[in-house]
């Protein structure tokens, strides 16, 4: 029996149903995630890191081609002519790892508050501190006032993991 990851198009916002209703089939799947602050605290804390496709890894020997076509909210395998394309286990692997990492920097919080000092870990701007502003709304980026020019400091948006607080 040769199990392999394909990947399964799923239509528009049907990620969690199609997952759902996969995994009580004991369909070997992985749907992944990325944390998110969503602006109205009621709405999902989770987002499809890749709208619109899930992944399962099945022998296709075994279920046929087309089993999983006819499964309502889906689209069908991702297939080039009428191969269905094969996901490396290495992907599938990297992903679940690369994702566990980011959401564990949206768990553990800057908790920053307006006016704190802070310094630049990354891109253009590493090294240099900065005064954190806010946390922009429904993302993950930060707004920081940097003086580099002059003397009057000037708004950054970067991504929060580009920052740490100056102790």
């Amino acid at each position: 029996m040769a199990k392999f990851w394909y990947a399964l198009r799923v239509k528009p916002h049907k990620e969690k149903s199609v997952f759902h209703l996969l995994d009580s089939q004991e369909v070997p799947l992985y749907f992944p995630q990325i944390k998110v602050k969503p602006k109205n605290p009621r709405s999902s804390k989770f987002k499809p890191y890749f709208p619109g496709y899930l992944f399962l890894n099945t022998d296709l020997t075994v279920v046929g081609q087309n089993a999983f076509s006819w499964i309502p909210g889906t689209q069908g395998l991702v297939s080039f002519g009428d191969q269905p394309a094969i996901v490396p286990n290495e992907l599938i692997i990297e992903l679940q790892e690369k994702l566990t990492a980011l959401n564990k920097i949206h768990t553990d919080k800057l908790d920053l508050k307006k006016g704190q000092r802070v310094r630049v870990t990354d891109g253009p701007f590493s090294g240099f501190e900065a005064i954190f502003d806010m946390q922009l709304p429904g993302s993950e980026r930060v707004q920081i006032l940097l003086a580099f020019l002059s003397k009057h400091p000037h708004p950054i948006r970067l991504s929060q993991t580009a920052i740490e607080k100056v102790e």
